[in-house]
């Protein structure tokens, strides 16, 4: 589930079992961006891709960041496997 509160966007799983995962995850701009792609069934390459497009980053970057994200939402249990 996704909610926007006080200018602030966050993500919380809300069919989880386990108490802590269901602690919301604040959600910057970047990470807007992706998850609003992920809802659009984009692979992790093309998130890379749409973060080298959206910021001047090299790849490595992008690569990193796309990988922490999936990590993140997915021990939160966001993401479906």
């Amino acid at each position: 589930m996704i909610r926007e509160f006080n200018g602030s966007v966050y993500a919380v799983a809300v069919d989880s079992k386990d108490d802590a995962s269901k602690k919301p995850i604040v959600l910057n701009e970047s990470a807007r961006i992706l998850w609003e792609a992920l809802t659009e069934n984009k692979t992790e390459n093309e998130l890379v891709e749409l973060l080298l497009e959206e910021y001047e980053i090299n790849r490595e970057t992008a690569e990193k960041d796309v990988a922490e994200f999936l990590s993140v939402i997915s021990k939160a249990g966001l993401l479906e496997q």
